[in-house]
C-alpha cells in the first residue's frame, strides 16, 4: 500500500491510486482488514479526498465520524435523488440513466429528497416507531425462542448465517410485511442475488460478476421478479386489506392521488430486502465476536444487562451497510477541500464506525462501549427507519440463546458477502454446547 501525506496546493485530495482501487473492488470486502487499513491511513492523512479509479466516475471518500454525521444533517445541500445512491461503474450508471431516464434502477425513499422524500417516508414510519415496535415483543420472541430451539437442537454444530442469521428476522419483517410464510425462501434468494451480486457464490449469474453489461441484465431481472410478486400483493391488498405493511403500500396516496407502480414496488424491495439482510449481518457479527472471544458469552452471562451494549456493538462492528453515496448541490468546503456542486460523494460508515476520534479503542470489541455513536443506521434525516426493530430483533434473540449457552467457537473458517454496499458474514460455522 503507497500514499504520501502530501497534496497540491489548490489542487483537490486524492486518494492514492492502489487505494482506490481496492475500494471499489467488491472482492475487497471480502476480506475486511485491508478495508480498513486502507480507511485508517486515509483517515489519518486524506480524511477528504477524490477516487479516480478505472470505470468509475471520480467520488469524493468521506472517512471521519463526524463528516459523515454533518454531511447526513444536511440533507438540502446533499441530495440523494440526483445521483446514484450506490456506487456503480461508470458505463452502468449511463445505461441506468438511459434506460431508467432516471440515475436509479428502483425509486424508495433512499433516492427521494425534500417534500417528496419526507412524504413517502411518512407512509409507513409510524409501524417502525419505538412505541409501535414495542407492541411487537412478544410475538418476536415466540419467533426468536423457535429458531433458537432449532439450533440448539442441531447436536452442537452449526453454520449459524444460515441456520439462524438469515431466517429470524427475515420471517419477522415478512410478518409486518404481509409476505406469507411460504414465500419467504423466495424473498430471501431474491435479496442475496440483489445484495449479494458481486460475490460468485450468491450472484444469479456468476460470469456477470465483472461485467456491466451483465450485472446490469442481472440487476433488472432480480428487480423484475421483485415487482412480479409485490405487483400481485398490490393488487391483493387492495382487494382484501390488512393490518400489515403492505396493505399500507398498497393504499397509499400522495397529494390525494394513489402512489405510481413503480414506486409503490421500490418500497416493497426496500422493506423486504433491506428489513431483515441488514439484522442479519449485524446479528451473525455477534454470534462471530462471542465465538471468538470466550470470556465474552461469560461477562453477558454474569450480567444479561451487557445484551443491549453487544447489540450496538455487533452492529458498530459489522456495518453492514458501507456507504451510501450523496450529490452536493452547491459548493461545499470541507477540511480544506472544496466540493463542488455536482460532485458525487461516498459516506463510508466503514470508516466512520472505526474513527479513532469517535471511538476509544475503534479495533476492540467491546460490549461495556459508552456511550456508542455508532452511525450505522445513518443519521439525519434519511436515518434507517427500521433501526428500533432491528436493535429489538437482535436483544431479544441474544436474550434467549446466550443464558442456554455452555461455550460457543468457531468450528471452521468463517467467510463474508463480496460486496462494498451491503455485506455480512456469509458463513459462520460454530460448535457449541448447551448448558
Amino acid at each position: 500500500m503507497t500514499g504520501s501525506s502530501e497534496t497540491t496546493i489548490n489542487e483537490p485530495a486524492v486518494v492514492p491510486a492502489d487505494m482506490g482501487e481496492t475500494l471499489v473492488d467488491p472482492a475487497s470486502f471480502a476480506n475486511p482488514d485491508k478495508v480498513h487499513e486502507v480507511l485508517g491511513w486515509l483517515r489519518a492523512n486524506r480524511p477528504v479526498a477524490q477516487v479516480r479509479a478505472d470505470g468509475f466516475d471520480p467520488f469524493w471518500l468521506i472517512t471521519k465520524h463526524q463528516d459523515v454525521m454533518d454531511i447526513e444533517r444536511q440533507a438540502d445541500i446533499f441530495h440523494n435523488g440526483d445521483r446514484s445512491t450506490v456506487l456503480v461503474p461508470s458505463k452502468m450508471a449511463r445505461a441506468i440513466e438511459a434506460t431508467m431516464q432516471s440515475p436509479h434502477l428502483t425509486r424508495s425513499v433512499v433516492n427521494m429528497d425534500d417534500r417528496e422524500h419526507r412524504l413517502y417516508r411518512a407512509l409507513t414510519q409510524s409501524w417502525f416507531m419505538p412505541g409501535n415496535v414495542k407492541k411487537l415483543t412478544d410475538r418476536i420472541r415466540t419467533i426468536a425462542r423457535v429458531h433458537v430451539d432449532r439450533m440448539l437442537g442441531r447436536d452442537g454444530k452449526c453454520d449459524f448465517v444460515s441456520d439462524v442469521a438469515l431466517h429470524f428476522p427475515l420471517h419477522v419483517v415478512m410478518e409486518i410485511l404481509g409476505v406469507p410464510e411460504e414465500d419467504e425462501g423466495r424473498m430471501l434468494l431474491l435479496t442475496q442475488q440483489l445484495f449479494g451480486a458481486r460475490d460468485p457464490e450468491l450472484s444469479r449469474q456468476a460470469d456477470a460478476v465483472d461485467d456491466p453489461d451483465k450485472m446490469l441484465a442481472m440487476f433488472q431481472a432480480v428487480l423484475g421478479d421483485f415487482n412480479t410478486y409485490f405487483t400481485k400483493l398490490t393488487a391483493d391488498r387492495r382487494a382484501s386489506p390488512r393490518d400489515d405493511v403492505a396493505t399500507v403500500i398498497a393504499n397509499a396516496e400522495i397529494d390525494g392521488k394513489p402512489i405510481a407502480a413503480h414506486e409503490a414496488n421500490g418500497y416493497y424491495v426496500l422493506v423486504a430486502t433491506a428489513g431483515h439482510d441488514t439484522t442479519s449481518a449485524s446479528t451473525a457479527g455477534a454470534m462471530w465476536a462471542l465465538a471468538e472471544r470466550p470470556d465474552l458469552l461469560r461477562q453477558i452471562q454474569a450480567n444479561p444487562a451487557l445484551i443491549g451494549g453487544l447489540v450496538d456493538e455487533a452492529i458498530r462492528w459489522t456495518t453492514p451497510v458501507k456507504h451510501f453515496m450523496r450529490t452536493a448541490t452547491q459548493d461545499y468546503e470541507l477540511r480544506g477541500q472544496t466540493i463542488k456542486a455536482g460532485d458525487w460523494m461516498m459516506l463510508s460508515y466503514l470508516s466512520a464506525n472505526r474513527d479513532e476520534d469517535a471511538f476509544d479503542a475503534p479495533f476492540d470489541f467491546r460490549v461495556d462501549r459508552e456511550p456508542n455513536r455508532q452511525i450505522a443506521f445513518g443519521y439525519g434525516a434519511h436515518v434507517c427507519l427500521g433501526q428500533h426493530l432491528a436493535k429489538l430483533e437482535m436483544r431479544i434473540l441474544m436474550e434467549e440463546l446466550l443464558p442456554r449457552l455452555d461455550s460457543i467457537e468457531l468450528d471452521g473458517t468463517p467467510a463474508w458477502t463480496q460486496s462494498n454496499f451491503v455485506s455480512g458474514p456469509k458463513r459462520l460455522p460454530v460448535r457449541f454446547a448447551v448448558r
